[in-house]
């Protein structure tokens, strides 16, 4: 039975970027190499390493939740809906951190158990079809990419082992596009309708760099080339004191919102690099300037404290959505701080990201 290694290239090319919010642009991937991830360039010796596969419940096919902000700045919590959205994607959450963890084994281990796991649960999702029904309310979509980023990272760092059968490859790759191109419909809808917001802001970061993840598992260029262009809307949005106008107005979460702001950029940027494009170049580095005042900020609030005239809401330590970003970008940049905050972190794993940073 042939392995998934079949579907992969391995050399980087130059893509052409798409107009932002065009679904235009088809039948290119049968006359261009195949998208590659960062986790293309590192090959995993297999081993026979034992690895118990968690049995957690599948997602739901419709999702229904709703936001806990309720003020407009959506900076203050009301607890009550905090605790009712927290209870409602709890077995979405635990589902996507056993594919992350098993996918992450893999990658560390060489674990051929670990590698089946990951593709036993995403199979089994792909048959559930989970979250591909109705979304209900925006934070339901935002819950949906979300997912649809832990799930196709962990794809891509399993995807050239042995242990996944061309069955699995063949119907884990065209849900992860379907979930993707649901994802998408939800931000191009916004942008038609002209309703911004969250189709400009951190949301559709993290949107492009799940939609760009499922692109490269499913060789999909239309969805590749959406992504690269939202994460160029996103770089031409960095002021030049490095900030981001829309997670600016956050009030006491403006701080918090940059820090979330960058991650998926990064990865994107990564993801460019794995097929030939410098994204990190755009704007003469200008995601640069947002890194630099995220560090700032990591380290002191103050800068946003003035802008905004309110104390930040911060963290005691540095967690792994706030700084697991810096391993990649220390492998292209090296900088001695964000070496250090690395390392002052208890870990590096965040499962919106599909677990571990690219090494």
């Amino acid at each position: 039975m042939p392995s998934p290694e079949c579907y992969l290239g391995s050399m980087s090319r130059t893509a052409t970027a798409a107009l932002f919010f065009s679904a235009g642009l088809t039948g290119l991937a049968s006359t261009q190499p195949p998208l590659l991830s960062p986790w293309n360039a590192d090959s995993v010796p297999a081993a026979d390493v034992a690895y118990q596969c968690p049995a957690p419940a599948l997602p739901p096919r419709d999702f229904a939740t709703n936001s806990y902000y309720i003020d407009p700045r959506h900076s203050i919590t009301d607890p009550v809906l905090k605790k009712k959205y927290e209870e409602s994607v709890a077995g979405i959450d635990a589902f996507s951190r056993s594919v992350a963890a098993a996918s992450d084994r893999y990658r560390t281990t060489g674990s051929n158990a670990a590698a089946q796991c990951v593709a036993d649960l995403l199979t089994a999702a792909a048959r559930q079809k989970a979250l591909a029904g109705k979304m209900d309310g925006f934070q339901a979509s935002y819950v949906q990419g979300w997912a649809l980023g832990a799930w196709a990272v962990a794809w891509l760092k399993i995807r050239g082992s042995r242990a996944v059968s061309r069955e699995q490859a063949g119907a884990i790759m065209p849900f992860l596009k379907k979930l993707a191109e649901a994802n998408r419909e939800y931000y191009e809808t916004r942008r038609r309708g002209r309703r911004p917001n969250d189709a400009d802001n951190n949301h559709l970061y993290w949107a492009a760099f799940a939609i760009a993840a499922a692109g490269i598992a499913a060789n999909d260029r239309s969805l590749f080339e959406w992504s690269v262009a939202a994460y160029r809307h996103g770089i031409e949005d960095i002021r030049p004191d490095g900030t981001l106008p829309m997670e600016m107005a956050r009030g006491q979460m403006a701080l918090h919102y940059h820090l979330y702001a960058l991650p998926p950029l990064v990865m994107l940027a990564e993801f460019g690099a794995a097929n030939g494009l410098d994204l990190y170049a755009e704007r003469d580095f200008a995601i640069r300037r947002l890194v630099q005042r995220c560090v700032a900020g990591l380290e002191s609030p103050a800068f946003f404290e003035r802008q905004t005239g309110i104390p930040q809401v911060v963290t005691q330590e540095i967690e792994a959505w706030q700084i697991s970003w810096g391993q990649p970008w220390t492998r292209h940049f090296p900088e001695a701080k964000i070496t250090e905050l690395l390392g002052r972190a208890r870990w590096l794993s965040y499962t919106s990201l599909g677990g571990l940073p690219p090494p």
